[in-house]
């Protein structure tokens, strides 16, 4: 896996956990499911390049 796909990966969960905090901050529950989303889809695409990079090497 290339290291600005990793890149994209982790800015993803960093953006999501962003806007849960920011969700939580203003009240907004929309704002807090957003992030969580964004979150699990990050942290879901790092976890399967974890996995691709193991069978790799």
């Amino acid at each position: 896996m290339s290291i600005g796909k990793k890149i994209a990966h982790k800015a993803e969960t960093m953006k999501g956990g962003a806007k849960k905090t920011t969700g939580r901050a203003t009240g907004s529950w929309r704002l807090q499911a957003e992030g969580r989303g964004d979150q699990l889809k990050g942290n879901i695409k790092q976890a399967g390049a974890k996995i691709k990079d193991a069978f790799k090497h």
